[in-house]
């Protein structure tokens, strides 16, 4: 059998630690994370790399949650630009998880190497990136934390492709999701206002990653210069509920009209578009901007600080759009009719610290003033519609030696019920 094995039956048979070391070596942690640690592991047998993720059960119910939904949803998908589960083992006390070793570098790195950099370049990351999520999306897996720092090279060789990581948050979308998190500066405005929501909000998180990219800003950043991450998101929040970031000089001389984009797209849409599968992107080098932007704003230790998970989110209180935001049940909820256009693809923002107007993404719409943001979804099928409130989530199901094979919850144990 392929696959080492997580067997999770009725009568809680766990995997015996020595099974791990058995058949991996695992190395020191290469790094720790808000819900597991990551090894290097090497096959004893066939010498393969992996990365391994351990997540401890004494960490509390949110990280055993986290385990048993990545378990979930990596089983579930297989497409080459997601990196791909090999192996599971449940102890008493830790979940493994075996996954593909991508060994290339943060798209970060990479841009920050290249001698010549263009939109081009651009595209072609975002494409891999569409073409990941709009297999997700076909799937209604929602992933809710997609991000540059999920977003490495498989491999160092000159056209690696791009994989996309960390599905701890990621969901199926059995009608709206009500449950708010992700990263702050990558949220879209129904999360941040506590409204229903689905697939669309990975759209946005593209958007917010194309504008980085093209630009080397964040759309939308708090220029507060203290440690108070309390004050610095609700400012944040304010400006992504109210469209407050713009396309400034100098930053956006350089780039092209054709990807200025007033809607939500699709994934699917705007893998369509010709900015993303055509040749509207332009082939002059914007390195030296990009970079010296991205340098200045992601050297910063409160960037890095605030670009962390925000599994659970306080109300904001301060801004008028909040509270008439997260009054309307569905995200999807227009001003008034907007049908996809043939304009261009998504866009980016401003320089660090300066305002806008209008909204991030391959996708999505300049709120009104006078009222809450709306988002504005097209009418397809990969688009939630209305739903009925979302039901807790189905039990996994037994893994019988299989990648592929159905995950089993076992019952919950006077720990899970204590949390």
């Amino acid at each position: 059998m392929p696959f080492g094995c997580l067997t999770l039956g009725e009568k809680k048979d766990y995997n015996n630690p020595s099974e791990v070391t058995d058949k991996y070596d695992l190395g020191q942690i290469v790094k720790s994370e808000e819900f597991c640690e990551i090894f290097r592991a090497k096959d004893k047998n066939t010498l393969k790399m992996f990365t391994c993720k351990k997540f401890l059960k004494k960490d509390g119910r949110k990280v055993r949650k986290a385990a048993k939904n990545e378990i979930q949803i990596l089983k579930m998908v297989k497409h080459h630009n997601i990196l791909q589960l090999v192996d599971v083992f449940e102890t008493r006390k830790e979940y493994f998880l075996f996954l593909e070793l991508a060994t290339g570098r943060e798209v970060f790195d990479w841009i920050l190497d290249q001698g010549y950099y263009s939109e081009r370049d651009t595209s072609n990351v975002v494409r891999q990136v569409l073409e990941a999520v709009a297999y997700l999306h076909s799937q209604r897996i929602v992933h809710r934390n997609l991000k540059l720092e999920n977003l490495v090279y498989f491999n160092r060789l000159k056209h690696s492709k791009i994989v996309i990581s960390d599905f701890h948050l990621a969901k199926l979308e059995n009608g709206l999701i009500k449950d708010p998190c992700g990263t702050p500066e990558y949220l879209a405005p129904e999360v941040v206002g506590r409204q229903r929501y689905g697939r669309p909000v990975d759209c946005w998180a593209i958007g917010v990653i194309m504008y980085i990219l093209l630009s080397g800003n964040p759309p939308f950043y708090d220029e507060m210069e203290d440690d108070d991450y309390d004050n610095h998101d609700k400012n944040l929040f304010r400006k992504i509920l109210s469209g407050d970031y713009e396309f400034d000089s100098p930053y956006w001389d350089d780039i092209s009209d054709s990807v200025e984009q007033d809607q939500r797209l699709t994934a699917q849409e705007a893998i369509n578009h010709e900015w993303i599968s055509g040749n509207a992107a332009s082939d002059k080098n914007i390195r030296d901007g990009v970079c010296g932007q991205i340098e200045k704003n992601f050297a910063k230790a409160k960037w890095k600080k605030a670009v962390r998970v925000t599994t659970m989110m306080k109300r904001l209180r301060a801004p008028e759009h909040s509270d008439s935001g997260a009054s309307s049940p569905v995200p999807g909820a227009s001003a008034g009719p907007v049908t996809p256009s043939n304009t261009p693809v998504p866009s980016a923002d401003a320089p660090e610290g300066t305002p806008a107007s209008t909204e991030v993404s391959v996708t999505l719409q300049v709120p009104d003033s006078q009222n809450p943001p709306t988002i504005i979804t097209p009418d397809s099928p990969s688009q939630p519609g209305p739903a009925p409130e979302e039901p807790e989530a189905e039990p996994l199901e037994r893994c019988n030696g299989d990648a592929a094979a159905p995950l089993q919850t076992p019952p919950q144990t006077q720990e899970d019920q204590n949390g």
